[in-house]
């Protein structure tokens, strides 16, 4: 049963925020409602120690006398002994059935222009086709390639699991079946002012955010999807980011390289452009495996410095694909108590005194949120990191232009499967700088990687006079909203 107003009132004084039901007098009671069950939904114990630690007191910053590259497993080639290895077992694990997908998609595509769930977000600049349905077909393709059921298991936020939900009902899961396709929701954590007082959003709701991407760790586990997996014979996990287009989702040398090093928890990493890139960087800090955020940088000067062509000497940038074990997961829900979380000083819509919500025009409070990466301190091996080509495995989604934006990843895959084309024999139109001069997509279900395209290519004939979207079976897809590249 949801708490009285009496409990809440006295669970908030004892925290010192009784400010909360100021407004208590106005409210309907489906508005006292709703407030109640925010406020049930906080756990005091938490925030409390959140506000103390991060807000009310500066922590002291991290300092390590040592900081080295980590080991970085080259990408893998056919023929070298390692990869044909790892390989080997990651292809045995899918075909055993043990391998599942896991995605964080709590985000909204308000900054790429569309109201909906990030996952919804038209990439397709032929097809128009969803990042959703781009990565179902990756799924998809796994199980026919290796014969089995791999579950994916979406993260979604409170903000869009209604409208994750039903973008997958009605598109009838692009192909999945639905008992494979399992939603659970990330847990929220109220904002504070600058002073430590929690704020309200409306009359009748609590400012929060979602507890970030390190919130899949207790939503895994409190849901019940660890309990599912296991029932279904999954002891694996491949997890990745809505918004990265050309990933992998299920890669088999990567599964195979965790297994073979005994592995709780697995990375890959691109190589940076430059030291000040946008991504956080692996590396050994006293011994322990971490990853530096980018905003951390200037305390780490070790992590600026460059070798005699200018080229970051820690590389390791951090595109958000891991491998976890089921009971790893488990193991650090146990010892959650430990994990570390992060502030961030934002713009917070709030209501004043007077009942009145404010638009601040500078930062007035802080959300608290925590980094599934932070996971790797908690791995008691050594760490298996494997190198990724960012072309064909890393096109974050941040805005609509610019770098890591939806211009740029149209244009990287365009150029990726125009070589693809290529190596088949077919002319690819470019212009006299090499770009090419029309919009590519090729299925995920068609084809996977270049040597999976090319065993294929034979059996068809494209026509190479404009965009060319070639569907699931190889046929030419109908044209929807062509975008320039």
């Amino acid at each position: 049963m949801m708490i009285t107003y009496t409990e809440a009132r006295d669970r908030l004084r004892r925290h010192g925020q009784e400010h909360i039901v100021r407004f208590w007098d106005q409210l309907n009671d489906t508005e006292r409602a709703t407030l109640l069950t925010d406020i049930e939904q906080v756990d005091f114990e938490l925030l409390t120690g959140l506000i103390n630690e991060l807000v009310l007191t500066e922590p002291a910053p991290e300092y390590f006398d040592c900081i080295e590259p980590v080991d970085v497993i080259p990408p893998p080639e056919p023929g070298r002994p390692d990869a044909d290895e790892a390989l080997e077992a990651g292809e045995a694990a899918l075909r055993a059935g043990r391998v599942g997908a896991m995605v964080v998609a709590g985000g909204q595509g308000t900054r790429l222009g569309c109201s909906g769930p990030k996952g919804a977000y038209p990439i397709g600049p032929i097809t128009g086709k969803s990042l959703f349905e781009y990565h179902a077909g990756k799924i998809l393709n796994i199980q026919d390639r290796y014969g089995c059921v791999a579950p994916w298991y979406i993260m979604v936020s409170e903000a869009n699991h209604a409208e994750t939900r039903q973008f997958f009902e009605e598109h009838d899961y692009f192909g999945l079946e639905p008992d494979q396709t399992v939603f659970f929701q990330q847990a929220m954590v109220p904002c504070v002012d600058e002073a430590g007082f929690m704020l309200l959003d409306q009359r009748h709701r609590l400012a929060r955010n979602p507890n970030g991407h390190g919130g899949a760790i207790p939503a895994m586990v409190e849901s019940g999807i660890c309990g599912h997996a296991k029932e279904r014979g999954i002891d694996i996990l491949s997890y990745f980011q809505v918004d990265n287009w050309a990933l992998n989702v299920i890669d088999p040398h990567f599964v195979g390289y965790h297994l073979l090093h005994g592995a709780e928890m697995s990375s890959k990493a691109h190589r940076k452009r430059k030291v000040r890139e946008n991504v956080g960087i692996h590396c050994m800090c006293d011994g322990e495996y971490r990853v530096i955020e980018y905003s951390e940088l200037d305390r780490f000067p070790q992590l600026l410095e460059t070798d005699a062509g200018g080229n970051p000497l820690h590389f390791a940038g951090n595109p958000a694909i891991h491998v976890l074990s089921v009971d790893f997961i488990e193991k650090v829900y146990r010892n959650y108590r430990e994990f570390p979380w992060h502030k961030a000083h934002k713009k917070i819509a709030y209501v004043n005194e007077a009942g009145e919500r404010v638009l601040p025009q500078s930062p007035n409070g802080y959300k608290f949120e925590t980094f599934v990466f932070d996971a790797l301190r908690f791995i008691r091996h050594d760490p298996v990191v494997v190198e990724i080509h960012r072309k064909n495995e890393y096109t974050p989604i941040k805005e609509l232009a610019g770098s890591n934006s939806v211009e740029e990843a149209r244009r990287l895959r365009t150029q990726w499967w125009a070589e693809w084309l290529e190596a088949a024999g077919y002319a690819v139109p470019r212009d006299k700088d090499g770009r090419v001069l029309y919009p590519i997509e090729i299925s995920p279900r068609f084809a996977m990687t270049k040597d999976e395209f090319l065993r294929k290519a034979n059996s068809f004939s494209w026509p190479m006079d404009g965009p060319l979207a070639i569907g699931p079976e190889g046929e030419v897809e109908t044209v929807r909203a062509v975008q320039s590249v």
